[in-house]
């Protein structure tokens, strides 16, 4: 009787448990199924009970303040600091919402924070804080105009590291630019300010930004091709400051992974020749990896939880017997 009972608590509880990571998944209007991803998400307090974070790792300048933000450098000269997942994205399609705050009371002020994905991690460096001579992506929020003619700052760009090329720094990085835009406003912005950076390979790169109004999207840049991302790549975010300096200022970090669950048509058709020659192409198979995923995840979790309660409670119930013993 003992048994059924808490096989069927452990049941619920299960289905509780799998109800609520459920409920964390979305489907937009376009079919496309978003999973967050906890291991590259941030998020108030930041640190767990021992005073460390269980999926990033910090360094430099960077100062955690569990209630209100991590701070990668504050109001000062010469300040450096980094914050890194501690394990890659490997994800195939994903989308990282960024919500940040770059503010001071200079009304000079530099140099800007940057946002990674890069086989290299937690390494200190003269590219706004992190490392120079990477490999992967980089999204630059420059706040400093050093050379750059005909571009209003502040100037947010993207880079595709090669792991050779060196950042122009000199140059505000005008001849490594792979896209950016202007957006000005972004700095003591009066909304909170977010750049959500959507990535499906070989398809799409969209980079938007909210600093103008909250829930208005700027569309800073997209492109149907895409750099090719390192299949080990490591979230980040590192911030520089120099003689001129600002707080920057990492507020949260929302990481999800992206299955399209609609069939998609072909739009190749037939290189016919005449009027009338071409032909349309077959429609695209039902893609369902994504749905199939999921669905072998939850069962997963599910028979994993039931496993583990009943392996708990079999050790609690030799304890008792053993007790009894006695």
């Amino acid at each position: 009787m003992m048994v059924s009972t808490w096989l069927s608590a452990a049941l619920w509880l299960a289905a509780c448990v799998m109800a609520g990571i459920h409920d964390q998944t979305t489907t937009n209007s376009d079919g496309i199924r978003s999973i967050p991803l906890r291991t590259h998400t941030l998020q108030q307090p930041y640190l767990d009970s021992d005073m460390q974070s269980r999926w990033f790792d910090f360094g430099g300048d960077t100062i955690i303040r569990a209630d209100q933000y991590i701070r990668l450098t504050s109001d000062r000269p010469s300040q450096a600091g980094w914050i890194f997942s501690r394990v890659p994205l490997t994800a195939t399609n994903w989308e990282i919402e960024l919500e940040f705050k770059i503010h001071g009371d200079g009304t000079l002020h530099g140099d800007g924070f940057a946002m990674w994905l890069t086989k290299q991690r937690a390494t200190g460096g003269d590219v706004f804080g992190s490392t120079d001579r990477f490999e992967g992506l980089g999204i630059f929020f420059d706040t400093y105009k050093n050379n750059r003619p005909g571009t209003v700052f502040p100037y947010v760009m993207a880079m595709v590291g090669d792991g050779q090329k060196p950042y122009d720094k000199a140059n505000d990085g005008k001849d490594n630019e792979f896209m950016g835009c202007s957006a000005r406003g972004i700095r003591n912005a009066n909304t909170p300010t977010k750049a959500k950076l959507t990535y499906f390979q070989d398809k799409s790169l969209k980079l938007e930004l909210q600093y103008k109004k909250e829930d208005q999207w700027e569309l800073c840049f997209e492109t149907s091709e895409p750099p090719t991302i390192p299949s080990v790549a490591y979230l980040g975010f590192s911030g520089e400051t120099g003689e001129l300096s600002d707080n920057h200022d990492i507020i949260s970090v929302a990481t999800k992974n992206l299955y399209d669950t609609k069939s998609r048509p072909d739009n190749s058709g037939s290189a016919g020749g005449g009027r009338g020659g071409s032909t349309k192409g077959k429609p695209a198979k039902k893609e369902s990896s994504g749905s199939w995923t999921w669905f072998f995840f939850k069962v997963i979790a599910f028979f994993g939880l039931v496993g583990g309660s009943y392996v708990g409670y079999t050790a609690w119930r030799t304890q008792q017997r053993r007790a009894h013993r006695f």
